[in-house]
């Protein structure tokens, strides 16, 4: 039985993983003191490789959790370290000729992949729109804006909708359109189209502009229409430029954190119908995710197959975040008990497991059996303090709703 007396409980640990463990690490151990900015890499051991490149996605997350998490509990240290950040990235990520930000630099912040890859601009609205609204820094809201009208003109594809993956530095497509190795060459993906709703969700909270109040609600369909397989509650992952799937991987961390961002966003646009929608499919998504991707401990399995069978079931730091937000987010919506007793499965989980007790933050991933993998790090250009740091804010949030 759920009371308020154990909401209660569980945010007090919350906000004290949050702001001891998650954020007090990166307060002590992420900032770069000779080039400034962040470090580019740090091991589990806290050994930081001096000469690690500097990632567009780690700098821009950076950003954002330093800056929510000043607008949620203002602390003097997370502003200075949002600051810390924006300064860096301004400075070195920025493009003076092209517009738009680098995906790579070095330790110094000399750009060394200048690709503009959509995902890595949308992250960037994403974090100077939390900037602002936590500094009051119109410039960075300006720049946002900017970025904004850069993937409209210049990335979205006109016959089919949505938006296309990688460009070259003068916003040329590229000829390998892949965020990562490990990603298919394809010209959609639904992780870019993700980041891009996240990001333009926190736009529309600050600029009420009606033309992106159109592209958001677009958007919005575009996972409703094409990315979500309705049929089995799940999103697909690659697409062509018709949204033809190209894949048969099931991402149950990316199922499950969709699900609440793509309530958040209509929940932002303010379209009562549209939310309906959004929440129904949201609810169906979770609990396909409960069903098919949640081990016996608790814990979240990386990945599985249109199939059934697993194809990966370790289970890394970032999918036990977003299962312990959007487990709550489902049950805030349907009321339904299992989700909770999921939700708190998952934190349990996290801190059994994913949790590193000696030296702080958490592991990148654990085996299935709960085994660190001692050679992953700690910060590196995809690993930042972005889904735990929010999790826990967003956990705090819906548990305070009670």
């Amino acid at each position: 039985m759920i009371d308020r007396e154990m909401a209660a409980g569980w945010i007090k640990v919350l906000r004290e993983e949050l702001s001891g463990n998650i954020l007090g690490f990166w307060v002590k151990h992420g900032p770069d003191p000779v080039h400034g900015g962040f470090v580019g890499r740090l091991k589990n051991d806290l050994t930081v490789e001096t000469d690690a490149h500097k990632g567009l996605i780690l700098n821009a997350r950076i950003l954002w959790t330093f800056s929510a998490a000043y607008r949620f509990d203002p602390r003097p240290e997370y502003l200075e370290n949002a600051e810390r950040a924006h300064q860096f990235l301004a400075r070195h990520f920025s493009d003076p000729d092209h517009g738009g930000y680098f995906w790579m630099v070095d330790a110094a912040g000399k750009p060394v992949d200048t690709k503009k890859r959509v995902y890595g601009q949308a992250f960037t609205i994403y974090a100077l729109t939390e900037y602002a609204m936590a500094a009051g820094h119109d410039g960075a809201l300006d720049e946002a804006k900017a970025i904004y009208r850069l993937i409209e003109t210049r990335c979205r594809e006109p016959r089919y909708d949505g938006y296309m993956e990688t460009y070259e530095r003068d916003w040329s497509l590229a000829g390998d359109l892949r965020l990562s190795e490990k990603d298919m060459d394809t010209p959609k993906s639904m992780n870019n189209h993700l980041h891009v709703l996240e990001a333009y969700t926190n736009l529309y909270r600050v600029w009420k502009d009606p033309e992106l109040s159109g592209r958001l609600k677009k958007n919005i369909r575009i996972f409703l229409d094409h990315i979500i397989d309705l049929k089995h509650a799940r999103f697909m992952l690659f697409f062509d430029e018709a949204w033809n799937n190209q894949s048969h991987e099931v991402s149950f961390g990316h199922d499950i954190e969709g699900s609440w961002l793509l309530v958040e966003a209509a929940e932002t646009l303010g379209d009562e119908i549209l939310l309906k929608e959004a929440e129904d499919v949201a609810v169906k998504m979770v609990d396909a995710v409960l069903e098919n991707g949640v081990d016996e401990d608790g814990g979240l399995f990386y990945e599985g197959t249109a199939a059934g069978p697993l194809k990966d079931t370790d289970k890394h730091w970032w999918p036990q975040a977003e299962a312990m937000v959007g487990f709550l987010n489902a049950w805030r919506i349907s009321g339904g008990e299992a989700f909770f007793s999921a939700a708190r499965a998952s934190w349990d989980f996290i801190m059994k497991h994913i949790k590193d007790h000696d030296h702080g933050e958490w592991f990148w991933r654990v085996t299935r059996d709960g085994v660190p993998a001692e050679s992953e790090y700690k910060i590196c250009e995809w690993k930042s303090p972005y889904h735990n740091g929010r999790a826990c804010m967003e956990a705090i949030r819906r548990l305070g709703q009670f």
